[in-house]
């Protein structure tokens, strides 16, 4: 099963791609033809590189700024005659590599929040055919779930505010823990997110049953349903 976010992968095949295709052009108009493997190890090398870390609508970006890579090479490289000259054009696309990878990026983050909007219950939960529900606290009263209703409901759930005064005293500020109250007994499991977003996420079902507390590693995100999707067992 696949389990990464496909478009960050095709961005990064397609960033390769240009890189590749660049290499390919600067070695077809030298004169002398270094080896491939040579090559490859040059542009990996001047790929690193002091760089400023920004985070951009969750995502992690990296802009190079001190071509540390190209440094090494040349420090390396100058001692044989010709060689840096060989090899600088490589260096240094290594390093402007940093930007390619950067602009796919850039790239990636529109088109992975229009594929995957953070928003829609169906970005977390495409497939409940196995789906149940497990109690995870000792409030949760004995019921099953109603797979039909989220089945009909994934499409048309969005994300609403969830934290209140009011579920903050009774969950936190109680201070005996039997009677501290428990907004979402209920874990709902053996679903998966949307196929290609790579997200991991846990799904809490509500004790009335009507709101979904979906839990990323960066983020929750709470839905609710005008109806229940759980029904009581027997």
């Amino acid at each position: 099963m696949w389990n990464g976010n496909i478009i960050e992968v095709a961005t990064s095949i397609l960033a390769w791609i240009v890189i590749g295709t660049l290499a390919f052009r600067i070695y077809k108009k030298q004169v002398e033809h270094p080896k491939a493997w040579k090559i490859i190890i040059v542009i990996l090398i001047g790929l690193f590189s002091f760089s400023i870390k920004w985070n951009v609508f969750d995502t992690l970006i990296q802009i190079a700024i001190l071509p540390l890579g190209v440094w090494i090479l040349y420090a390396i490289l100058k001692r044989k005659e010709g060689c840096w000259k060989k090899y600088r054009p490589f260096a240094w696309l290594g390093f402007w590599a940093n930007f390619i990878f950067l602009s796919t990026t850039l790239i990636a983050i529109p088109i992975n929040h229009f594929v995957y909007p953070e928003n829609e219950m169906k970005t977390y939960i495409s497939n409940v055919e196995s789906a149940s529900i497990i109690a995870i606290h000792p409030s949760a009263k004995e019921t099953s779930l109603i797979k039909e209703d989220l089945l009909k409901q994934i499409h048309n759930l969005k994300e609403k505010q969830f934290f209140s005064d009011k579920w903050y005293n009774e969950t936190y500020m109680n201070t005996e823990a039997n009677k501290r109250s428990e907004r979402f007994p209920y874990m709902l499991i053996n679903t998966s997110p949307k196929w290609g977003s790579g997200l991991i996420t846990n799904v809490y079902i509500e004790g009335d049953g009507k709101g979904l507390l979906v839990v990323t590693p960066k983020k929750q995100f709470y839905f609710h349903s005008d109806q229940s999707l759980l029904e009581e067992g027997k």
